[in-house]
């Protein structure tokens, strides 16, 4: 029965493994593709969009060119009038057209593919066609990349190639990326509302439907009536004497009204139905008659399709600017010596909370990955070493002094960097483990049964 359960968790972790592997090979593909459709539509060749990251299982290499082709055409040759007289003496013209088919050269579009196994290299395009880019799958099943002609600074005399574009060029391939995850973030915000999406009731706009409200405390002040009734953080209010669906405003004015009598609360606390007695008092830091709670109104919160993509764009603009402060403190604090915040997440700690948040619903993931969405697409345009923005950087660096930067240097500075972060990812992935180390080890335990 110990193997069950350990059964039980081992599938659960691999269902959330699964889940997380899904939600980072969605986001990051958005990410490359954005890249690889800016460098199309400038003239760039890509040599190769690869789902995975190598090695390469094998590639499908796409060309478009033109062929001659020999078509039939009918021309007219020659044109004959004979005249000649029946035996009853009646005249008879006849008309004799004579055609002649001839075969002419006619250039047409063709299409044209080929295999391309293992890591074997790509062959040449042929001569006179386009294209060329390589669609490959590969093992490890974390995102894709996309491998730009020219990107590393070869190639700066061929025009196809990414080194040779002019700046403003470049800046939108390397800005592409950014903007595919923030475009991804606003549809999957837009279909969760849609659908329906949790969300605090303080600012919803006029168009929004609501289900589920609810009033749930977030605080309690220490000594308040509320503390004395034993109201805890998380409880759920759904009556107030015979009152019910109250909003906060009114539950409010309420207290206020019947300060100094007793209420009758009711109160859900997780599948719990909770009955208590409360009386309000003045409180001194509001003046007024409460019972001494903070609290959020929340509910499911819908709208129609075409208000619905609004919503989720007006969205992803706050929380972008959320998640940028966030980042600002983070740096800063970085530099003032400030501990590094404890609630900081790696990718092990972003897996354990996918999989808690896709037990909470389809919606809930599908904001959940809108917000990772966001996060890769802020972060990666930051102007540090290895990312967009470092890029993007070294760009505006070219733009400043007319030309740019020696490439042994800008190498070296995004390589740096890119040491440095991934010396980051991996203190942060140290302490996720050590976080929910205790997990393993409880799973551990119901596996091998002790």
């Amino acid at each position: 029965m110990a193997f069950s359960g350990g059964y039980d968790k081992i599938l659960i972790m691999l269902v959330t493994l699964l889940i997380f592997i899904a939600v980072l090979a969605i986001l990051v593909l958005a990410h490359e593709w954005g890249h690889f459709i800016a460098a199309r539509k400038n003239g760039i060749r890509v040599d190769e969009f690869g789902f995975g990251f190598p090695p390469r299982i094998f590639g499908i290499q796409i060309f478009t060119g033109q062929e001659l082709k020999k078509v039939g055409e009918t021309e007219t040759v020659e044109a004959k009038i004979d005249t000649y007289n029946l035996p009853d003496g009646r005249e008879v013209i006849e008309e004799k057209i004579v055609d002649k088919i001839k075969e002419v050269d006619v250039a047409v579009p063709v299409k044209r593919w080929q295999f391309v196994w293992g890591n074997k290299d790509v062959p040449s395009t042929p001569y006179g066609f386009k294209g060329g880019t390589v669609y490959s799958l590969n093992w490890i099943p974390l995102g894709g990349f996309v491998k730009i002609k020219g990107e590393a600074g070869d190639f700066a005399d061929e025009p196809d190639s990414f080194v040779f574009q002019r700046v403003w060029r470049r800046a939108i391939v390397l800005s592409a990326g950014v903007t595919m995850n923030f475009v991804l973030a606003v549809v999957f915000l837009a279909v969760g509302f849609m659908i329906g999406l949790p969300q605090s009731l303080d600012s919803v706009s006029s168009h929004a439907r609501i289900t589920d409200a609810k009033i749930e405390v977030q605080g309690v002040l220490p000594g308040s009536p509320a503390a004395l009734s034993g109201v805890q953080i998380g409880d759920r209010i759904v009556r107030a004497d015979n009152l019910t669906n109250l909003r906060v405003t009114d539950l409010q004015n309420y207290m206020n009204l019947k300060n100094g009598q007793t209420v009758y609360f009711g109160f859900t606390r997780g599948s719990e139905s909770v009955e208590t007695e409360i009386t309000p008092a003045t409180l001194s830091q509001t003046g007024r008659g409460g019972i001494g709670v903070s609290l959020l109104e929340s509910g499911i919160v819908s709208y129609p399709w075409y208000w619905a993509f609004f919503e989720g764009l007006r969205s992803a603009v706050l929380f972008s600017w959320e998640i940028l402060k966030a980042f600002w403190f983070l740096i800063a604090g970085i530099f003032r010596g400030v501990p590094m915040a404890e609630n900081l997440s790696g990718p092990v700690g972003i897996a354990v909370l996918t999989g808690r948040v896709a037990r909470l619903g389809f919606v809930y993931l599908l904001q959940f990955t809108a917000m990772l969405s966001l996060n890769l697409a802020i972060l990666n345009f930051l102007p540090l070493p290895a990312l967009d923005g470092g890029r993007l950087l070294f760009l505006a660096i070219e733009k400043i002094i007319g030309r740019p930067v020696k490439r042994v240097v800008e190498n070296l500075i995004h390589t740096v960097g890119f040491a440095l972060l991934m010396l980051l990812v991996v203190f942060i992935t140290y302490k996720d483990v050590m976080r929910f180390s205790g997990n393993f080890v409880r799973l551990g335990k119901k596996i091998i049964g002790i």
